[in-house]
């Protein structure tokens, strides 16, 4: 017989080598400490299952040991937090130490990420960037809670954040905070990239408001649901964080479709040619073959359908509604956008997307910044704070910051 010693050297051999087998996620070279990376995406994953299992606060619990608790409001050093609501959506208000007498400062709506089912801007990295933002830069940050899928979906999110910007952006909302008018600015970060795209299209193309924003700044967002095959998606289809199959489970979930459809999206079915909605101009919104330099495009074509025997654009109205989708807008619209700074990353399907639509902006006669991270992944600049931090996180940030400081 076998000592007990042994077996359980022989269990604990077999639960490491379990462990390893689940955490274990191919990495590109260019990634920097792969293992801690492997070690965040398995908790994510986790998170994932949870959702699937619609088991949303065991998500939650795990997003908490991902990214840090919420903090409470009260006065940190130099920034004072409130805890309030704009026109009746809840916000964190973060106000940096008064300045001189008749000292205007910065003003900046944020918009969390977490594909519009989880995470709140008081969590983790993103109350601690706010934080340091409104401290360092004298900037009054308004941080916001939109409503979160399973509660609400397309288009009440993004509904949220308009009454919340239109509110923010009022003169007697700017005077309270001491505010410049001409410096207020509107970011987020992946489905609040999306949801900061679709506000600043939505606040520039409205003539009642006297006040606007005078920069955009888009973190990794996400920005059409017509192309799972751009070559960013096709590269980074496994990626860590942010695979393929789990940002069009966002998207459905969003958009209040089956999850069961997914294949079909990823497939590009519902994008088929027989679409007559689909026209020529509309397509060339976001034709990356013509949209992307060589470098971004290299070997990778174009996946086109002819025929979509499920009616995935009936099923789906929202993929055509650019509030949905910002990439979607013409062009008088986004001749009408603010200056923009979109920070990409070359590990993250949502890469091209962001340089197309710099490309289109840009072309519209927007000044825009593309900041790009050869060794960037999505999700880097949450991993700021040891032990789950990234030098490729921090450098983003920190240009991030510089932008906001030389342009708002």
């Amino acid at each position: 017989q076998r000592p007990m010693g042994l077996k359980a050297v022989v269990v604990t051999v077999l639960l490491a080598a379990a462990l390893s087998y689940y955490i274990y996620t191919p990495m590109p070279d260019a990634i920097q400490e792969p293992w801690k990376l492997m070690a965040v995406d398995a908790t994510f994953r986790t998170g994932m299952n949870l959702v699937r299992e619609d088991a949303f606060p065991g998500f939650d619990s795990t997003m908490v040991a991902l990214v840090g608790s919420r903090s409470p409001a009260g006065v940190v050093p130099g920034v004072k937090i409130s805890d309030i609501t704009f026109a009746g959506v809840p916000v964190r208000v973060y106000e940096p130490p008064a300045g001189g007498e008749g000292h205007l400062r910065r003003g900046l709506m944020y918009l969390h990420g977490g594909g519009w089912a989880f995470g709140s801007g008081k969590m983790g990295a993103y109350d601690k960037v706010s934080r340091v933002i409104s401290d360092e830069l004298n900037t009054v940050v308004v941080s916001v809670e939109y409503r979160l899928f399973p509660e609400v979906l397309f288009p009440e999110p993004f509904l949220d954040c308009v009454v919340a910007a239109k509110h923010f952006l009022s003169p007697e909302v700017l005077d309270k905070y001491a505010i410049d008018p001409e410096r207020v600015a509107v970011s987020g970060d992946s489905a609040g990239g999306n949801l900061a795209a679709a506000v600043a299209q939505e606040v520039a193309t409205d003539d009642s408001l006297s006040v606007k924003f005078s920069v955009q700044a888009l973190i990794y967002p996400v920005l059409q649901a017509l192309d799972f095959n751009t070559p960013s998606y096709v590269q980074n289809r496994n990626m860590a964080i942010l695979p393929r199959q789990v940002m069009v489970q966002f998207w459905l979930q969003y958009l209040g479709a089956d999850i069961s459809l997914r294949p079909q999206l990823i497939a590009n079915n519902h994008s088929a040619l027989q679409h007559s909605a689909l026209t020529p101009e509309l397509r060339s919104r976001l034709d990356w073959t013509s949209l992307l330099s060589q470098k971004f495009k290299k070997s990778y074509k174009p996946v086109v359908v002819e025929r979509d025997s499920h009616g995935l654009l009936k099923k789906i109205p929202g993929l055509l509604d650019t509030r949905s989708s910002p990439l979607l807008a013409g062009p008088e619209v986004l001749a009408k956008c603010p200056r923009t700074y979109i920070l990409t990353c070359e590990f993250d399907v949502l890469r091209d997307e962001g340089l197309m639509y710099a490309r289109r902006l840009k072309d519209a006669g927007v000044s825009v910044t593309s900041d790009y991270y050869e060794d960037g992944f999505h999700g880097c600049l949450s991993f700021i704070s040891w032990p789950l931090d990234f030098d490729v996180g921090k450098r983003a940030l920190r240009s991030y910051m510089t932008w906001l400081q030389n342009n708002l």
